[in-house]
């Protein structure tokens, strides 16, 4: 193997680096944190759905309270007159279930080559309190697709489905799915903006504009 020389110069200040390295250490920003076992980010359990309202809000969300099922479906139908929506999809079977059993027929079943329409509404996997976000998965119908692909994204989701942090989130989800894990699982932060042109805020550039999260006052 061949071997190469340094320079006595070159080995002076490299020798002198190596020594001003060792003597500034740097402090650790939470010494205890691994010693102690306790989270990093702490607050009553009782106030997640409060915590998850303020950090999606923050995030460029739209929070929409609903007591029931036919509450939310009631909202949904009055968004989507206030904003004059044509093609609304649904691509959660049993949500769609719902608008047809109620005689409502302006939400259609979700299909990957409806691609002109503007709206698609989902389940979700979880909601996560700390970050405002949103767990999909493969698991749900056009789950890869539905979340990213239309330009406003409405979710509903349950008074269970709600965790404080990352963490719980895929503690619950192992709980739920064992070994045999959704092959993609992905948090939505509010919506899709990026800043990498000229470093002016765009949204709605990767994925949806808009994203409304339905929250059922309801176990699932």
């Amino acid at each position: 193997m061949q071997t190469f020389k340094t320079s006595k110069g070159k080995e002076n200040i490299l020798s002198r680096i190596r020594k001003e390295l060792n003597d500034a250490s740097t402090s650790i920003p939470f010494p205890e944190a691994e010693k102690s076992g306790a989270p990093l980010y702490a607050w009553p359990i009782e106030d997640m759905e409060e915590t998850f309202v303020s950090a999606f809000a923050k995030l460029g969300g739209k929070f929409v309270f609903c007591e029931n099922e036919l509450e939310l479906m009631q909202n949904i139908l009055l968004l989507k007159e206030s904003r004059g929506w044509d093609d609304m999809l649904c691509a959660d079977p049993r949500l769609l279930k719902l608008f047809q059993n109620n005689k409502i027929n302006e939400i259609i079943a979700a299909d990957a080559r409806l691609e002109s329409a503007e709206v698609c509404i989902t389940g979700c996997e979880l909601l996560v309190a700390r970050t405002g976000s949103i767990m999909v998965s493969s698991r749900l119908n056009l789950g890869r697709m539905s979340s990213v692909y239309f330009p406003v994204h409405i979710v509903f989701a349950y008074a269970n489905q709600i965790v404080a942090d990352i963490d719980d989130a895929f503690v619950a989800m192992r709980k739920k799915y064992g070994t045999d894990l959704p092959s993609m699982l992905n948090l939505t932060t509010g919506p899709s903006r990026t800043a990498d042109i000229e470093k002016t805020l765009v949204v709605g550039v990767h994925g949806p504009a808009e994203i409304f999260c339905f929250y059922i006052n309801a176990d699932l």
